[in-house]
């Protein structure tokens, strides 16, 4: 932490309504020059509004935004860019066609910067050299890396002459070994005075900043010392009660009968065929930065597209040419990694959203009338099943939260997956008690016997919850590995292209 005396930013009292909810409630903090702070909470907690706030897109209700000891009135990010806040957004904001350089100097003239092509190009390289950059400036966005996107991001915001960095899930499309380096450049930044907030949902990344400030529900519960904590206490204090956030070893019930068979599969014109097999009772993990080919993967064996070449064979039985439905009829299980665009119909209610694909079969309908009585206990049994947190069966799904959202989704899936099921990123956005109780929906599943394919972004969730982990990367199979016996620096390599000797 930095040395000053006065604070780089505190805020006081501030508070964010939207007409009866409250997303910040009287919320207070500090920050000190040369301090990496982060802001934990589960969603919806009100860390992005809080951030809003301070950026200058969010005005507050009440309270006060002190920064370098001047109270502050944010009325655009343009004014907090003349102040020296940045933000890195968690999803890129960039324009493919824009070269690196182009993309980092669009917006300097908000924060007052107006250099010509000479000066901007030697200021950049300068901020690459400090930061061991070895990007291309001349080269378009659209050519680079997911992770070399991550880095013009970077220099976008502290291209200006940047005091406060505020980072929103900067990891979340980063191997290991790069989010590894990240820190490295943040501690650099701290070294220089620059304070950074970190928003993370990685407990081995909080634990790594000077301060952790917990928010529940829109308030400030504390801010501690990351030194002088556990991840379990942060966790408990981030939902109120104790959780667990490892899942207790297990035997694999997996068996040497293959389910699920992908031979030669290609997914897109010039890709690579793909061949790997799931077991009964097998978790085969899949790995890889977002964007590797894992969206056309699934969509194929789900039966939502159709691969350019190879075969899928689903307990002896092929699947070419079936629609969805008639793949799901199969015993397969799909949850999609976007669950309002792919899962769920926003203005069916509960009860239609659960029913999905099987609105014509038996016991749900009969000579094409639906059996409203049959469909309603079902409806029920499900949403008690899952702790679907909704006031009745016949709300719209638009009107739950993320959370309840996604448990709608593994409500249907996880019923229908009676050979196979197919997870895409089942956990991404959702409260750690909501995790616990997937990994343990899942858990039942494998030993129900059920073949399980799972992708995350989260390695030490694919550790846990696998028996074999497979790679992708740029559409590929880097190699499969035994869960047991690979690590998070491993997988990284694989997932930056090295293949498995």
């Amino acid at each position: 932490m930095g040395g000053e005396a006065s604070p780089r930013l505190r805020v006081e009292g501030l508070t964010k309504r939207y007409g009866a909810l409250i997303a910040n409630d009287g919320i207070s903090f500090e920050i000190a020059p040369g301090e990496l702070h982060c802001l934990l909470g589960e969603n919806s907690a009100g860390k992005s509004t809080l951030i809003g706030c301070i950026f200058g897109s969010i005005r507050p209700d009440a309270g006060r935004v002190v920064f370098d000891e001047q109270e502050v009135r944010l009325r655009s990010p343009a004014d907090a860019a003349r102040l020296g806040i940045a933000l890195v957004h968690q999803h890129f904001v960039l324009i493919p066609r824009f070269t690196v350089l182009e993309n980092v100097t669009l917006g300097a003239w908000a924060g007052g910067l107006n250099l010509s092509r000479t000066e901007a190009e030697k200021r950049v390289k300068s901020l690459c050299d400090g930061l061991g950059l070895g990007i291309d400036l001349s080269a378009k966005v659209e050519t680079l890396s997911v992770g070399e996107r991550q880095w013009v991001e970077l220099l976008k915001a502290l291209y200006l002459d940047t005091k406060l960095l505020l980072l929103d899930e900067p990891t979340a499309v980063l191997t290991p070994q790069e989010s590894e380096r990240l820190f490295e450049m943040i501690r650099l930044l701290n070294a220089r005075g620059i304070a950074v907030v970190l928003i993370s949902h990685k407990f081995d990344e909080v634990m790594r900043t000077d301060r952790v400030t917990v928010l529940r529900r829109g308030k400030v519960v504390t801010t501690l010392k990351a030194a002088e904590t556990t991840k379990t206490e942060l966790a408990a204090l981030m939902v109120g009660r104790s959780v667990s956030l490892s899942v207790e070893p297990r035997p694999s019930p997996a068996t040497a009968v293959p389910v699920l068979e992908v031979q030669n599969l290609i997914v897109d014109p010039g890709a690579p065929p793909l061949t790997f097999q799931i077991r009964r009772g097998e978790i085969l993990g899949l790995a890889g930065v977002s964007g590797n080919g894992q969206d056309a993967l699934f969509e194929i064996l789900a039966g939502c597209a159709q691969p350019v070449s190879g075969t899928v064979i689903v307990d002896g039985i092929g699947t070419a040419g079936l629609t969805p439905p008639a793949v799901a009829r199969l015993g397969v299980g799909y949850v999609p990694s976007d669950r309002y665009r792919d899962g769920l119909v926003g203005a069916f209610s509960v009860t239609e959203n659960l029913l999905l694909g099987r609105q014509h079969e038996a016991p749900y309908a009969r000579r094409g009338i639906l059996n409203r009585a049959a469909a309603e206990t079902f409806a029920r049994r499900s949403v008690e099943r899952f702790s679907v947190a909704a006031s009745s069966i016949d709300i719209t799904a638009h009107s739950l939260s993320g959370g309840n959202a996604q448990k709608l989704v593994l409500a249907r899936e996880f019923d229908r997956a009676t050979k196979c099921l197919l997870c895409h990123q089942p956990t991404r956005g959702l409260d750690i008690g909501i995790i616990a109780f997937v990994h343990q929906m899942l858990c039942e599943k494998q030993e129900a016997g059920c073949a399980i394919l799972l992708a995350s972004e989260e390695l030490d969730e694919l550790l846990e919850m696998s028996d074999r982990i497979a790679v992708m990367f740029r559409g590929e199979l880097m190699g499969i590995v035994e869960a047991r016996t690979a690590n998070r620096e491993m997988l990284g390599l694989m997932m930056a292209g090295q293949r498995l000797q």
